[in-house]
């Protein structure tokens, strides 16, 4: 596949128009991720739904699983980018600490399941139409239960489980899209795991009519809690794969103690890439 990665569309752009700093980015094995403060990440996914780009925005989390997937030897190497642009955000805590050696200023970790309580608060004050798409149905049900209460003015139009043939299937995949933009959802949190989810996105995002589409892995689990996360000092200490691990060993072993060293080890060759921000 060939490596294109689609810039960052005008409306999040014009968020840096005429300020003083410039956001840069990180390229890890041809992938590129914006550096970026918590605040700034979630005023460009709030100018892209606000705005009437053409192009939907993908959002996904930077951390070595995405290398593994979507670096220069992952099997989608170069899939992403094509039909529409993506704002890549740090995620790991490898990925952080590599960001501050090479620029020599501290980037935060915005993990999606950090981003997610802000993010339903702006959609909640904009009147943002919300769809969940990925995890178990009780574990959506429980989502909705706890929304109801942490965000009771929150419009969710609609959350879909589907079933693994339904998402690898491009006619079924059609079916799925087509009914979310029946639900007229604006934002829509993508949770199938990686690399399906970003997979999804890219091939059906556009016919969702959903402005944004976040690839947020487990957001659901943690919002329903399912799952709970690390303590703080442990994910301050890079160590909240551990604790993943601990939890959920027989589907992570894999992830963390097969796939992370080869791509840790391409983290280790990342530069500095361009600049988007005020011209």
């Amino acid at each position: 596949m060939n490596n294109v990665h689609t810039p960052l569309t005008d409306a999040p752009r014009r968020l840096f128009a005429g300020a003083a700093k410039v956001a840069p980015e990180m390229i890890v094995s041809s992938v590129p991720t914006q550096l970026l403060t918590a605040g700034d990440a979630l005023d460009l996914i709030e100018a892209h739904w606000a705005s009437d780009q053409d192009q939907p925005l993908g959002v996904a989390s930077i951390n070595l699983d995405h290398i593994h997937h979507f670096g220069e030897k992952g099997a989608w190497h170069g899939s992403l980018g094509k039909s529409m642009p993506w704002l890549n955000l740090i995620d790991g805590a490898p990925i952080a600490k590599k960001a501050r050696r090479l620029t020599g200023t501290p980037w935060p970790r915005l993990a999606g399941s950090d981003l997610m309580g802000p993010i339903l608060d702006r959609a909640q004050a904009g009147g943002i139409r919300v769809g969940f798409l990925g995890g178990a149905a009780p574990t959506l049900m429980k989502l909705r239960e706890t929304a109801a209460v942490e965000w009771p003015h929150l419009t969710i139009a609609g959350t879909w489980a589907p079933p693994r043939q339904q998402i690898v299937d491009p006619a079924a995949s059609r079916e799925l899209a087509a009914e979310v933009r029946e639900a007229n959802v604006d934002l829509l949190v993508v949770c199938l795991g990686k690399p399906r989810q970003e997979a999804w996105i890219e091939a059906n995002g556009a016919a969702t009519g959903a402005r944004v589409l976040l690839a947020f892995g487990a957001v659901v689990d943690f919002l329903a809690g399912e799952v709970s996360r690390a303590p703080q000092v442990i994910a301050e200490a890079g160590l909240e794969w551990a604790w993943r691990l601990a939890q959920e060993p027989s589907r992570l072993a894999r992830r963390y103690l097969v796939q992370g060293p080869p791509a840790y080890l391409q983290l280790q060759r990342a530069t500095l890439g361009g600049s988007f921000g005020h011209e």
